[in-house]
Order: C-alpha cells, then structure tokens, then sequence
C-alpha cells in the first residue's frame, strides 16, 4: 500500500511557512489540460459540413451538454453557464480516465482537486443568485422559512460543497485501493485490468457526470 502513501512535494518557504505542493497532481492536472487544449483544437481548425471524426466527437459533447444546461437554467442562462458545463466534464471525465493509463494518476484522487473544483462551483452559484435577483433578496432568502433559521442554512450551504467533493474523492479513491489491495491478492494476473477499466471508464464516467450536474443544479436553484 506504499503507492497510496507516496508523494513527490515541492516544498516552498514563504515567509517562514512551508507550503507543499503535490508535484504529482499538478504535472497530471497540467496534462489533463494540455490534452483537452489540443482536442479542442484538433476538433474546430477544420470544420466542415461533412465533419471528420474529432470535429464529430467535438459536437457531440457541446451539444449533448450545452442541451442539459438548457433543461436545467433556461437558453438564454445556457450562454452564460453552457461552457463552464462543458469544461467541467470533460476535464472531470479525462482526468478520471487517467488512471486507466499505466504510470499516471487521476487528479481527482487527491482531494485538493475536487474540493477546489466543489468551492468554484459554490462560488460561482452564489455569485449567478445574487446577479439574478439582486442581493437583498438573495440575503432575504436565508432567514426562510423563520429568521433564526439563517445560519441552519448557512451551514447546509456549505455542506454542499463538502458532499460533491467527498462524493467524487471517495469514489476515485476508493476504486484505487480496491485495484490495489487485488492486485495483491491475485498478483495482477486477471482482476486488475477489468477493475482498472472498471473504476476509471464507468464509474469515472458516472462521477464526472453527477458532479457537474450537480454543479448545475446548485446554479439553478440559486438562480430561480
């Protein structure tokens, strides 16, 4: 289980403090992006009306995503927040899938990358309700359905942000330690290559997908 426990720091001192970074996690996340840069790229320099098989692929995720961030806000919303739905999941869904590849690491594993994409999302939710209905009302919404019933909701506000993060941590955390603690068990021979595509396509697919509509929901319900 030394695998789980190994991390390759950058160590910063700032002002006497010692900040830590996990190397590992930020080279996976900078390959993550690199490769989602790269696609979009390869999927819009030649577009056609008969589109070639990335162009294809390109549009079906727009489409696909863009469309459910109608159904959960409205089209005219679906221009402001369709791009942030998009990005999310495919940079979700890739970097779940990383794990499938020999020597790479999901970023997810780590919980700094969900919660911090969990805390964008809070931000980002909060931010789109006070622009909606003015921050009076906004405010006005916390002391519902009693006034001293206001920090209740703060909290559960914030436990929000806590339950998407953990969700998608454990789950990504989880299916590593099974692979692993198999692949002792049976010495990598039959199970590990089924669990590996296990944990990173399926459930990583399922993951990736609920916590950018959840994402989503949060906007919406601010919002409405």
């Amino acid at each position: 289980m030394k695998e789980l426990g190994k991390l390759h720091q950058l160590i910063i001192n700032v002002m006497g403090y010692d900040i830590a970074f996990n190397l590992e996690v930020i080279i996976m996340t900078w390959m993550v992006m690199a490769v989602l840069i790269f696609f979009g790229i390869a999927a819009s320099k030649k577009r056609a009306l008969l589109p070639g098989p990335v162009q294809v692929l390109g549009e079906l995720f727009v489409s696909l995503l863009y469309q459910l961030t109608v159904d959960a806000l409205d089209e005219e919303m679906a221009k402001t927040y369709g791009p942030l739905t998009i990005a999310l999941f495919m940079f979700l869904l890739l970097s779940n899938w990383f794990g499938i590849i020999p020597h790479l690491e999901e970023p997810t594993k780590d919980l700094n990358t969900p919660l911090s994409l969990g805390l964008m999302g809070f931000f980002i939710a909060h931010y789109a309700g006070i622009r909606a209905k003015g921050i009076g009302a906004y405010l006005k919404e916390y002391g519902q359905p009693i006034f001293f019933m206001a920090p209740l909701n703060v909290i559960g506000e914030m436990a929000k942000v806590v339950s998407i993060s953990f969700r998608l941590f454990g789950n990504i955390m989880g299916g590593a330690i099974i692979i692993l603690v198999v692949s002792y068990l049976t010495y990598s021979i039959l199970l590990p290559p089924f669990l590996y595509f296990f944990f990173g396509c399926f459930v990583g697919t399922i993951q990736a997908f609920v916590f950018t509509m959840l994402t989503i929901v949060y906007i919406s319900v601010q919002v409405k």
